[in-house]
């Protein structure tokens, strides 16, 4: 039998390890999903339930297992359906690889049915390798050159293939001139970077000079934890956590500040405010107004991409290294420091704050407060477990209820922020470890969004995964609620109930009607219950919890013009407006409550 090109791209991505593509059926890769029907499932083709949703698959999928996420679409719509994924990857430093059809050859530039210029369109998004193959012989350079790009880049890239060129007889490359070869799959052997002795040695420096340092730490920095606990032994230094960041440490360990930023805790925001001496390991934290001012701490950072240094804060030593080879180079030249009142000013800081936020998730709400949900959940969550977050204000008790342990996992679209990859990121982890528990904290507003539809995906591919439990979990507040919130506390605006408030469904009765488990949860004293529940469950599970919206998302410092122009919200006629005064009132007097011994 002929093998045409379509066949060899479905051989070359087996080649390459991969075990799943996802992606929407049309007719613009008609070749190619032929190609996989002949294939016999290997690789899988994964359909979702859209092309961005196929996209943010394949993100997630490459976020929890280090690989090459996979993604296809048909031309025109498709492709552009996919974008928002890729842009998530991009922004994110995720290695995915789209597979995108195109109108035939023959048609191209005759304003054809969904001819889309796709070199145009994903010159940004894929602007590390983008490539249109139009002889078969092209391949597999092309579509080698995308993974080994994705790889070394950590970012997407897209292979571009007309329909009619998927159903040629395929030819490889002649030993001729304009022909270029390609080499046997492989990830690129990439060196371990380590900066130069005399830069490390000033850092040192730096860092031997201080007297309160603070540490800051992102996504980066996940293979160097033991190295990272052992600078903080030596400096008497806290470990702040950026939300890509969140699984680097355990929020067991008593230096552990947990998140920073807008959704951070107030130990990292005092942290930052009183050090004078700042190490940053692998992170791209863009908010400056949470670290130290301009002036106060002299900074060292240590990042493997050198366009990304120095951007956040003026550092003084910019080490362009790998996180876990650089810290080993450093740390025999700290000096550990004797006096040790700032480590132990950290550490009383974080257990009262555990203790804040624990009473603070106790509150009574109308009907449950969306901070117990993930309080309860931090309870029994096991160790192995991976959590997505989505966009809004869920993603508030993500960052800061919810305590890492063990070798949990857990992300988010953390600089795109894009509301909808939670679900989708839930399923793409499952598809990376099928034998691992997978929690996927969403808003109802995401869930409307796009969240509902890939409930009949993971429906359909639950039989896959020999470790069945995933869990989606809905904060049910008919709110798109952090936007309402930004309204008041940032422009002093009252809800605007024709933006802001959804429509009333029940998501549990639609997981039912897809075929899974799901409970709807109205009283308190049933979250955890819920949670125990839906963890030793047979099947995926669908919370439905019924949250107050008006339990505020406070920032670790409420500035005077936050709180006025909330003031203002309410003033003017908010909604909502006694009931969120009087949640927002008894949630932040819990700070001042004395605290217990610890």
């Amino acid at each position: 039998m002929t093998r045409q090109v379509g066949d060899h791209v479905v051989q070359r991505l087996r080649e390459w390890g991969v075990d799943q593509v996802f992606g929407y059926p049309g007719d613009g890769i008609n070749g190619l999903l032929a190609a996989f029907g002949r294939a016999d499932d290997q690789p899988a083709f994964i359909q979702a339930r859209h092309e961005e949703m196929a996209a943010f698959q394949a993100v997630g999928y490459a976020k929890f297992s280090g690989r090459v996420g996979v993604c296809t679409a048909t031309s025109g719509p498709g492709a552009i359906h996919l974008l928002n994924g890729l842009y998530d990857a991009k922004l994110d430093h995720v290695p995915v690889v789209a597979i995108v059809g195109q109108t035939a050859r023959s048609a191209m530039g005759g304003s054809y049915q969904q001819e889309v210029d796709l070199q145009s369109l994903y010159k940004d998004v894929a602007s590390d390798y983008l490539v249109e193959v139009n002889v078969s012989s092209q391949l597999p350079n092309a579509l080698d050159r995308a993974f080994r790009t994705a790889l070394a880049r950590r970012a997407p890239t897209a292979v571009i293939i007309p329909s009619d060129l998927q159903e040629e007889r395929y030819e490889k490359p002649a030993h001729d001139f304009k022909q270029v070869p390609s080499s046997p799959p492989g990830p690129p052997n990439a060196p371990t970077v380590i900066p130069p002795r005399t830069e490390i040695e000033r850092a040192a420096g730096v860092l031997n000079d201080g007297a309160r340092v603070a540490i800051l730490v992102g996504q980066g920095a996940r293979g160097a934890a033991e190295e990272v606990t052992r600078v903080v032994d030596l400096t008497g230094a806290g470990v702040a956590k950026a939300l890509l960041g969140k699984d680097v440490l355990s929020d067991e360990l008593p230096y552990v500040t947990g998140a920073v930023g807008l959704l951070g805790t107030r130990p990292s925001y005092e942290m930052m405010r009183d050090c004078d001496t700042l190490l940053i390991v692998g992170s791209n934290f863009p908010y400056a107004q949470f670290m130290p001012s301009f002036g106060q701490a002299r900074a060292v950072q240590i990042d493997i991409d050198g366009t990304m240094i120095g951007m956040r804060y003026p550092t003084e030593v910019n080490l362009v290294g790998d996180a876990k080879a650089t810290l080993a180079e450093l740390i025999p030249l700290l000096r550990p420091k004797q006096d040790r009142t700032w480590a132990m000013d950290i550490q009383n800081n974080v257990a009262r704050w555990w203790q804040v936020i624990e009473r603070q998730s106790m509150l009574e709400a109308k009907p449950v407060n969306p901070m117990r949900v993930v309080w309860e959940l931090s309870q029994c969550v096991p160790e192995d477990a991976m959590i997505t977050a989505d966009s809004g204000s869920s993603t508030n008790w993500y960052a800061r209820c919810l305590r890492f342990h063990g070798q949990m996992r857990g992300s988010l679209s953390g600089t795109l922020a894009t509301m909808g990859p939670g679900v989708p990121y839930a399923i793409g982890a499952k598809f990376a470890h099928p034998d691992r528990p997978a929690i996927a904290l969403v808003g109802d507003g995401a869930m409307q969004m796009n969240g509902l539809a890939e409930l009949l995906t993971i429906a359909r591919y639950r039989d896959r995964w020999s470790d069945p439990r995933l869990i989606i979990c809905v904060f049910h507040n008919n709110d798109l609620n952090q936007v309402t919130w930004e309204m008041r506390a940032m422009g002093g605006a009252p809800k605007f109930e024709a933006s802001q408030t959804l429509p009333e469904i029940s998501y549990a009765e639609v997981a039912r009607a897809a075929g899974l488990a799901a409970t709807v949860v109205e009283d308190p004293e049933a979250i955890a219950p819920a949670w125990r529940a839906a963890l030793s469950a047979d099947r995926p599970v669908l919370l439905d919890i019924h949250t107050d919206p008006e339990v505020p998302p406070i920032p670790p410092h409420a500035t005077w013009e936050q709180m006025k122009a909330t003031a203002e919200a309410i003033l003017h006629g908010d909604p909502g407006g006694w009931h969120l005064m009087a949640q927002g009132t008894k949630t932040k007097a819990q700070e001042f409550i004395p605290t217990r011994e610890v």
